[in-house]
């Protein structure tokens, strides 16, 4: 951790990942130039894809966490209890990461000595709160990324008074559809500019190993404390079951935390100043599991999900004073002058103490490096990163090079762990409240077979952390660009058995898998083909056999007329159309 001093720069101005790559050869410039193309495009590009941002911005509210009767998913799992419930299907949080099958996840918390919780996910409204339906009510940009999440670069500003939650939820409930929205800077919320200008990067040093930075910059005008949680937690996969499978843990270790994992082995999260006395950052530790007593009533974990929360801002004995539990997080109390930065430095990697097992050595052992082999990922990722990008759009203009590469960062930032068993979520799981019997036959209940635990573009990782099947295919076209392979694996991804309908109809979105989308996934099929450069005549044949059986099943349901022709009425409108998409056109 340090502190220096940068030029001022408000929250929606964008940073460039890195130097120009400018070298002293032109063989040096172009193995820059081919460095993130040879990790997709090689043998190894599975295992530098094994970690990504595939951690959501919402897990909340969404149908995957809805065990209600009448399918109101927005109130089942409401914000007001992400914080103490474990999440059954995927997990959220702040600039997070994980791995491919999200058992190990790590991200960002932060609290401004005001806030009444953690700031350890973005807040919205719901589809019901929001007079427009549902929106997220924060400031925060995906900066940059690379196919292979080798670099990655994330933006949030974050208020230093308390974040208006209450007043955001009234005063939208109070405005009509004809209303402007009340936004968050509405509140005063950065009125004279207090507010914390936060920035996140990732760099990859190996497949696994993260070099970490967070960078704070306070933008107010007076001196100000923010107290940063890098945290790191296992998904709770043992709540469901009747297991005997060894649980997985995230223990304190002299070095930060270390985590454990049956399938991952041993991981490490080292601190800078995690060994140097009495400023080293605090160890806390809780589990990743449901606080009923604060929801329910009921008896519960005497250290739950939410017990890093209650301990920071309420000062509660709710973290464990063993350090061992399955959610941990290194608590840094940072005090900078106005206008100053302060750094925050981590890595995260396998332990180098240890084989993967679970009891791994106490003793300090060989510190992670977080100077010298750190510093030269993190300038080695941005300046590939650099030259990357250079190389897609060699004749743009500085203004349009980087209003791509921003967009294409989004796009990067969107893809997710989608995991969602509709068989076992329709009827529930052994260890818990069997799920109302009205669910049997309501929504997605006769798409039993969909069975994701895959990784997939989404529309958007807050509004939209579900993927829809024609937001999907048109995000393969820019993606081709990027990376192909990628693009190609996402539109074969919803005509596999466990995606496609056996009728042949390709799932919509979790909302209502047998709704309507509009008929785009061949005419992406062949721009992702010609964007590859028209050679891959193996995808080309595979996805035709399988777009051969949706065109079966258009032409036998929304083909009234027997033309070949699509007579749905989706044509491209979303949810503001004036016709019924499921259903044929009016006369």
């Amino acid at each position: 951790m340090a502190g220096s001093s940068q030029t001022e720069r408000g929250p929606s101005q964008s940073r460039s990942a890195g130097s120009a790559a400018t070298t002293g050869t032109t063989g040096t410039t172009h193995a820059v130039e081919g460095a993130e193309r040879a990790r997709i495009a090689g043998k190894e590009a599975p295992t530098w894809r094994r970690w990504g941002p595939y951690l959501s911005e919402r897990a909340w509210g969404t149908v995957r966490e809805d065990y209600s009767a009448h399918g109101t998913a927005w109130e089942a799992l409401p914000h007001d209890h992400a914080r103490s419930r474990a999440f059954r299907w995927s997990e959220d949080g702040l600039a997070g990461i994980s791995d491919d099958q999200q058992r190990m996840c790590f991200a960002f918390a932060f609290h401004n000595g005001a806030d009444p919780i953690l700031k350890e996910r973005l807040f919205g409204l719901t589809g019901n709160e929001g007079n427009h339906g549902e929106d997220a009510k924060e400031l925060w940009w995906h900066r940059d990324a690379t196919p292979s999440h080798a670099w990655l670069r994330w933006q949030y500003a974050y208020p230093q008074r308390a974040f208006p939650y209450d007043e955001l939820v009234a005063t939208n409930a109070a405005r009509g559809r004809e209303d402007p929205e009340h936004e968050l800077l509405d509140t005063g919320a950065f009125d004279e500019d207090r507010y914390w200008d936060l920035t996140v990067d990732y760099a990859k040093a190996a497949p696994d190993d993260h070099c970490i930075r967070l960078t704070v910059r306070n933008a107010g005008p007076e001196r100000a404390t923010l107290t940063v949680l890098p945290t790191l937690w296992c998904r709770n996969t043992w709540a469901w079951d009747e297991t005997s499978d060894p649980r997985p843990e995230v223990a304190r270790h002299p070095q930060g935390l270390r985590a454990w994992h049956p399938e991952l082995g041993a991981l490490l999260l080292a601190g800078a100043g995690a060994a140097e006395g009495p400023s080293a950052p605090e160890a806390l530790v809780c589990d990743n599991d449901t606080n009923t007593r604060r929801l329910w009533g009921q008896p519960g974990p005497a250290f739950p999900k939410d017990g890093i929360n209650d301990h920071v801002v309420h000062g509660a004995a709710t973290v464990n004073p063993g350090g061992v539990g399955t959610k941990g997080a290194l608590r840094y109390d940072l005090t900078v002058d106005p206008g100053a930065v302060a750094e925050v430095r981590l890595r995260l990697a396998p332990d180098p103490a240890s084989a993967g097992s679970r009891d791994g050595p106490v003793s300090a052992g060989v510190a992670p490096d977080l100077a010298g082999t750190w510093e030269d990922a993190m300038a080695a990722r941005a300046q590939e990163a650099d030259a990357f990008y250079a190389a897609l759009a060699p004749t743009a203009s500085p203004e349009d090079a980087a209003i791509m590469r921003q967009a294409f960062a989004g796009m990067l930032w969107g893809k997710q762990l989608y995991h969602y068993d509709v068989a076992r979520w329709l009827d529930g799981d052994p260890t818990q409240p069997a799920p109302p019997p009205e669910r049997r036959q309501g929504r997605n209940s006769d798409w039993r077979h969909v069975h994701h635990r895959d990784i997939i573009s989404m529309p958007d990782p807050w509004e939209y952390p579900w993927y829809a099947a024609w937001d999907l295919a048109f995000h393969c076209v820019p993606l081709a660009h990027l990376d192909p392979a990628f693009a190609k694996e996402q539109l074969l991804l919803l005509c596999r058995e466990w995606s496609m309908h056996p009728n042949g109809q390709l799932p919509a979105y979790e909302w209502a898998f047998g709704d309507v989308n509009p008929p785009v996934h061949a005419w992406a099929a062949l721009r992702v083909f010609e964007i590859d450069g028209s050679h891959d005549h193996a995808f080309l044949a595979r996805v035709l056999h399988k777009l051969l059986l949706n065109f079966t099943w258009w032409v036998n349901r929304k083909d009234v007329a027997g033309d070949n022709v699509f007579e749905g009425g989706f044509l491209g409108l979303d949810n503001i159309g004036p016709i019924d998409r499921s259903a044929t056109l009016p006369d």
